[in-house]
């Protein structure tokens, strides 16, 4: 396995199911992953539950307090509910300095989680530059994949949509993209993540329709990964 760029990756909100999910495929796929939480303790169980998943136990992951994950990694990826989005982001601010955000968050707003409800800044990535500042680099990612195919090794149907505030933030999101298996595409500038971020109320919405738990996109159209020159 070939080192990763990027060594290590600091997952705020990492003991949610989707913040699980990606922390056991990127530390299977040879990064260092810091799961944080504001429950250092909560933290740890988690890294010791998705540690037991992983074969390979000379592969790294720590569970530590939000504060500490954002200090220690190169790259942070934000996976709390979006009523702690602002919260969080603001008690990590000092780590986050020079550093690629992955803002993952979707405004889903209780009970009407299927109807899309955005922000006055019109997307939590785009709130995420709000608080971080102009200069911020940030990325918005993995809104649309389900958590329940990623703990398992599944093969996940659904296409990660990349949207950043530069070309090289989105590169490397899309990096951690294909690390976890997953296929990613070049979504354009942070703005666009209103669309991804939205469309996440949309599959709740048919999941519940059509009793599922997964639904997901899928580009057609356009050459997929192995299909390019």
């Amino acid at each position: 396995m070939s080192t990763p760029l990027l060594i290590s990756i600091g997952i705020l909100g990492g003991t949610g199911k989707e913040g699980k999910g990606l922390a056991y495929r990127w530390a299977k796929a040879g990064y260092r992953v810091f799961i944080g939480s504001r429950s250092e303790e909560r933290a740890k169980e988690a890294a010791r539950e998705i540690g037991g998943r992983l074969l390979d136990r000379d592969l790294f992951i720590m569970g530590v307090g939000n504060v500490e994950a954002a200090r220690k990694a190169d790259l942070v990826v934000l996976t709390v509910p979006y009523a702690a989005h602002r919260e969080t982001l603001e008690s990590v601010l000092p780590e986050l300095q020079g550093k690629i955000l992955i803002d993952v968050s979707v405004p889903l707003v209780p009970p009407k989680v299927s109807k899309v409800q955005m922000p006055p800044s019109g997307s939590a990535a785009l709130e995420a530059r709000q608080i971080l500042g102009e200069n911020a680099e940030i990325a918005s990612a993995f809104q649309n994949i389900s958590y329940e195919h990623l703990l398992n090794d599944e093969p996940v149907e659904c296409d990660v949509l990349v949207t950043g505030t530069s070309k090289a933030a989105r590169a490397e999101t899309l990096k951690l993209v294909e690390a976890a298996g997953l296929t990613g595409w070049d979504a354009g500038p942070l703005e666009n993540s209103v669309v991804a971020e939205g469309l996440t109320s949309v599959l709740i919405g048919i999941n519940k329709q059509y009793g599922s738990s997964s639904a997901g996109i899928r580009l057609t159209g356009v050459p997929r990964p192995g299909e390019r020159s």
